[in-house]
């Protein structure tokens, strides 16, 4: 009898594969025969799982992107009573991936982001997280801004793509060294505290 093969399974598995290599290469480093033997299979596999590299990496970016939000997720699932505002702050730090045991999807990010400027359906499935993650963050944002009362009125479009905008340049300058994770965080916070204020 044949032996059945989890389909799904498998392309989650060499996805975690693309990202450990992206993670020490860059996704110039990524090819299918390292692919294959990180993922412990045989390149004919990745081939019935992908048609092409191109495929590969979009399926790796969507995977990597699921990890975040399912932590954003689980964060805000852990405080349900939370209001809008401290909710906010608890997505943006995570989306920011400022903590050190972030440190490896913060790199495998970029390097998705980096390859996204030459490729149009890297692009695109960036382009749809984003709007996904734009439009929960102008739902809190407007919370938030009603919770406040009488506080400065604010647009909560404009507030969302700010926050996201900054969560974005504070992942680049934590792997950069330019900023360390708690000045990261300073910045954050005092942006979140100033719309409120």
């Amino acid at each position: 009898m044949p032996r059945q093969v989890d389909h799904e399974g498998r392309r989650r598995l060499i996805a975690e594969a693309v990202c450990g290599l992206a993670d020490e290469r860059g996704l110039e480093g990524v090819t299918l025969r390292d692919v294959a033997a990180r993922a412990q299979v045989s390149m004919g596999a990745v081939q019935r799982c992908f048609r092409t590299k191109e495929e590969m990496l979009v399926f790796a970016l969507g995977h990597i992107s699921e990890q975040i939000a399912d932590r954003v997720r689980s964060r805000l699932l852990r405080s349900p009573a939370q209001s809008a505002a401290t909710a906010l702050g608890h997505a943006a730090t995570e989306i920011a991936l400022l903590r050190e045991e972030h440190r490896t999807e913060a790199r495998v990010w970029l390097a998705f982001v980096a390859q996204a400027t030459v490729s149009e359906e890297l692009a695109t499935t960036l382009k749809a997280n984003y709007r996904a993650l734009y439009e929960a963050f102008t739902h809190l944002m407007a919370e938030a801004a009603r919770d406040t009362d009488g506080a400065a009125p604010l647009d909560p479009r404009r507030e969302a793509r700010t926050l996201i905008a900054l969560a974005d340049g504070l992942t680049t300058h934590v792997l950069i060294g330019n900023l360390t994770p708690p000045e990261a965080e300073e910045v954050l916070d005092a942006h979140l505290a100033a719309l409120w204020g």
